[in-house]
């Protein structure tokens, strides 16, 4: 955990906002690839991506302003 913890420090902003492009990349040509993917994500609601993303967000806000 410690060496993880030593190169997640090297990262800067830059480097963080390239890792997240790059996985909604990913995401996209995986469901664009995988037909039961995109099957998967046109017949979930929209609103359930939304409130996960919420949910996800509320700890590093927490930590990035509260904290």
């Amino acid at each position: 955990m410690k060496c993880f913890e030593k190169m997640v420090k090297k990262l800067d902003v830059l480097d963080i906002g390239l890792i997240k492009w790059s996985v909604a990349a990913f995401v996209l040509f995986v469901i664009t690839i995988w037909p039961a993917a995109m099957t998967w994500v046109h017949s979930v609601n929209p609103w359930y991506f939304l409130i996960a993303s919420v949910v996800f967000a509320i700890r590093p806000c927490y930590k990035a302003y509260l904290k």
